[in-house]
């Protein structure tokens, strides 16, 4: 009923206007369509296209759409490991915002309750160095870019993001990757974590 993959960034999850036949979901749909020409897949969640990964798609439409209908409910955690910019302090903390999005497709924040879609992020520096910071980060809410605005707003621009301001890119790469997610099973109910390694080029900036 359930694929997970650790997709690669740079990889888009679904088309775009530019981009049709390289996508996460094109990749599984031949993969599943080998085995038997009547599986299809269908996408439960989004990764941006330069955010690494844990990304879940599910066999069947009905289970689809209650996934996508209960997401709050049945994620537990989403977590993200993000490097930045800078160094960090404090080394622990919680960004609330509400998240607008401009005609350009850049999201911003509004400190205005209500003014926005609510995202909550919750981040951790667990290494550190003189230019750079890795961060545990989860998030109560998936909005848009929410990462990524909300680690420009506390001033520490996530490497390689260019779209947000980010001059530095010593990875060549976003330096965003959803390493676990959490959630119930949509039919056995039971709750299920999985997880993708850290990206090894993520280690090589804090040796």
């Amino acid at each position: 009923t359930l694929i997970a993959i650790n997709k690669p960034s740079g990889l888009l999850t679904i088309a775009s206007d530019k981009e049709k036949e390289k996508t996460a979901y094109r990749m599984l749909s031949d993969y599943v369509g080998k085995q038997d020409k009547r599986n299809r897949v269908y996408i439960t969640h989004r990764l941006d296209r330069d955010t690494s990964g844990v990304l879940i798609i599910l066999k069947d439409e009905t289970l689809r759409d209650y996934m996508q209908d209960n997401w709050n409910d049945s994620v537990v955690e989403r977590g993200y490991l993000a490097i930045v910019e800078g160094q960090v302090s404090p080394a622990k903390g919680t960004i609330r915002s509400w998240l607008k999005e401009t005609k350009t497709n850049i999201m911003y924040s509004s400190a205005r309750p209500g003014d926005g879609q609510e995202a909550i992020t919750h981040y951790e520096v667990i290494k550190q160095s003189p230019y750079y910071a890795l961060l545990k980060v989860a998030i109560d809410s998936g909005r848009k870019n929410q990462n990524r605005v909300h680690m420009k707003d506390l001033g520490h621009l996530v490497i390689g993001d260019d779209k947000y301001g980010s001059v530095s890119n010593p990875l060549k790469r976003l330096g965003l990757h959803a390493y676990r997610l959490s959630f119930y099973h949509p039919v056995s109910k039971k709750l299920m974590t999985i997880e993708a390694k850290i990206p090894k080029e993520f280690n090589k900036l804090f040796r």
